[in-house]
């Protein structure tokens, strides 16, 4: 990025850096819970809300993160009811919303190709506005405060699920709250980091931590770190 204007490299390294920091934290949650396909599905969700934007010609990352947080509060209750685990529901999700994301974008006006739809889809690091790296930075923020906020709550439900619910902890709307969270961060994280790369922005800072602590604690501290 060397040469380039200021105005240009300036963003684009703020929202990488924060992209990093906010989706190496998010990791933790994803990884721990054993929910490693859920920000590549949740990406899919986010394309297929884009292209629905540009097909009714509303902002598309607004269209996403709605389609997303959809996708987030649908899934939780279908695993609880199918008795299913999140991974195999997430499975069963995944076509649906991709082919959903391919007719949605076909009925937009030109066809959707050079959209912000697939620049959603594969991110681009030069095209982030300062508007977006606050959108950013906001999310961030909101994942610092509700982690926390309500952090003993978490640490049990990453600990063990069944023992936070037989100590009386309402873990489903913790886990609900994480479904939530996912799904914000992987619709603001994608116009920087795309949907492939997202998968990887969340699984691998937080399964590195893993390697260096086992404390939950220091290891929210080194996953944002290392995927910063």
């Amino acid at each position: 990025m060397f040469g380039l204007p200021w105005h240009i490299v300036l963003p684009s390294l703020l929202g990488s850096l924060l992209a990093g920091l906010v989706c190496g934290a998010i990791g933790t949650f994803v990884v721990r819970m054993k929910l490693s396909s859920l920000g590549f599905a949740m990406s899919h969700a986010a394309f297929a809300g884009a292209a629905l934007g540009m097909m009714l010609s509303l902002e598309p990352l607004w269209t996403a993160i709605a389609f997303s947080l959809l996708i987030a509060l649908v899934l939780g209750p279908l695993a609880d009811i199918s008795r299913m685990n999140t991974d195999a529901v997430l499975g069963a999700l995944f076509p649906v919303t991709m082919a959903l994301g391919f007719v949605f974008l076909t009925r937009a006006p030109g066809g959707g190709i050079g959209s912000g739809a697939l620049s959603l889809l594969w991110g681009s690091v030069l095209g982030m506005t300062m508007h977006q790296v606050g959108l950013l930075a906001i999310v961030a923020a909101l994942v610092g405060i509700v982690s926390l906020g309500f952090g003993r709550g978490f640490l049990a439900l990453l600990l063990d699920r069944r023992l936070a619910i037989a100590s009386g902890l309402n873990a489903r709307a913790y886990y609900y709250g994480v479904l939530v969270l996912v799904a914000i961060v992987v619709s603001v994280s994608l116009r920087i980091t795309g949907g492939l790369l997202i998968y990887a922005l969340m699984v691998l800072p937080a399964t590195s931590a893993f390697q260096w602590a086992y404390d939950i604690k220091k290891v929210f501290l080194i996953a944002p770190f290392i995927g910063g």
